[in-house]
């Protein structure tokens, strides 16, 4: 990649999502001109919302998104730039026409086995369903009929965890299962973090107020092209790695989303997320978005249908699928961009990684950081800050 002159100072960002504005917030605070290039009409990314004209109600546009961290930092940067509402997120889980509540809690268990137990019985119940001829799981499925059995595992996870990957359980890795949210307790607080709310206006007013500085200019409508990066000393670019190189090797894989809206009078669940576990419901959940903002009040309701599905040239990308295959893809990209200079590839889409929102302000943070230090010390900065592999 050439170079311009460097007393430009000229940085290009390549998306308008957390990771582009943090970083452009960053560098612009250190001197340096800062163009986001944006190819949609907005702010934001997938984590964007605006008001339903309809309604009035601040809608996810891309799907529900709560923001929860460890992050002491994170935390205290994301309320700089937003007025913080506390809100827990709990979730319901609809199997075998049934409403239990989710993470799998003592609640659950007592539901579903319909039983009354304490913690330490019905963790001895769980021991007891649990496939122990599985010694270290290769695959989803193992991972869940080790850890809690099959009763549980087929009603809360086989069903809905094949309609949002596309694939059986057994075709997935283990390490999607990370760790199995089973608890032993009543609590239904979906996370586990210490810090958990969502921006009073909303991400998009958040990320905008992260962007509003006189250093930082973006143009909307704008496909990003490598033609361009000559324009500018350097680029991070948040879309995705296998777009940059026009699918040189192959399209990388992915999960999109359809949403199928609807409004109605009242309310239509009476809770922000219900999961639809069972395999015959095309869909794996209904959002109603005005539970996302408890403080506010509605006489009406809007609703989100979510239905997942391969991606195609065109998408949106939501999820990568990070397969044994889309791996070995992945190495070829990483190769390439390896090769260039004057560029780092960031987010979730430009190192093929799923990242929630705390994590991807973290890295971004880091990221400016580094920059900023290998500037002053006159180091090139990596293609990569962490390897995707």
């Amino acid at each position: 990649m050439s170079k311009i002159d460097r007393n430009t100072r000229k940085i290009g960002i390549v998306g308008a999502g957390f990771s582009g504005a943090v970083i452009a917030r960053a560098l612009a605070t250190a001197g340096f001109d800062v163009e986001i290039i944006e190819s949609r009409d907005h702010i934001g990314g997938n984590c964007h919302t605006c008001r339903n004209t309809e309604t009035g109600i601040m809608v996810h546009t891309y799907g529900p998104h709560i923001f929860h961290t460890d992050d002491q930092e994170v935390w205290d940067y994301v309320n700089r730039f937003s007025e913080f509402k506390p809100y827990t997120n709990r979730v319901k889980a609809v199997a075998n026409n049934r409403v239990y509540s989710l993470p799998v809690n003592l609640q659950t268990i007592n539901q579903f086995f319909g039983t009354v137990l304490g913690p330490e019985a019905a963790r001895k119940l769980i021991d007891s369903k649990a496939d122990k001829s599985i010694g270290t799981p290769r695959t989803f499925e193992e991972q869940a009929l080790r850890f809690v059995g099959p009763e549980i595992y087929e009603a809360f996870f086989k069903g809905y965890t094949q309609k949002q990957w596309g694939v059986h359980p057994s075709k997935l890795p283990a390490e999607i299962l990370k760790r199995l949210p089973v608890r032993f307790n009543y609590d239904d607080n979906y996370f586990n973090h210490k810090y958990q709310g969502m921006p009073k206006d909303g991400y998009t007013t958040l990320i905008g107020n992260i962007l509003d500085h006189p250093g930082v200019k973006v143009s909307l409508n704008e496909e990003y092209t490598r033609e361009r990066d000559i324009e500018f000393e350097h680029v991070f670019y948040s879309g995705q790695i296998d777009g940059y190189f026009d699918y040189e090797y192959g399209l990388l894989g992915y999960r999109t989303l359809d949403f199928e809206s609807f409004i109605e009078d009242g309310d239509h669940q009476g809770n922000a997320v219900i999961n639809y576990c069972d395999a015959d419901i095309p869909y794996t959940r209904i959002t109603e978005h005005k539970y996302f903002s408890p403080w506010e009040s509605f006489d009406r309701t809007i609703c989100y249908r979510e239905y997942s599905r391969d991606y195609r040239q065109g998408d949106i990308p939501f999820y990568p699928i990070r397969l044994v295959t889309e791996k070995k893809l992945l190495s070829q990209y990483i190769d390439a961009a390896n090769r260039l200079a004057g560029i780092t590839f960031i987010g979730r889409l430009g190192t093929y990684r799923y990242l929630d929102m705390d994590v991807t302000i973290r890295e971004a943070l880091d990221v400016a950081r580094s920059f900023l230090k290998n500037d002053q010390k006159g180091i090139r900065q990596p293609v990569f800050f962490i390897n995707p592999l």
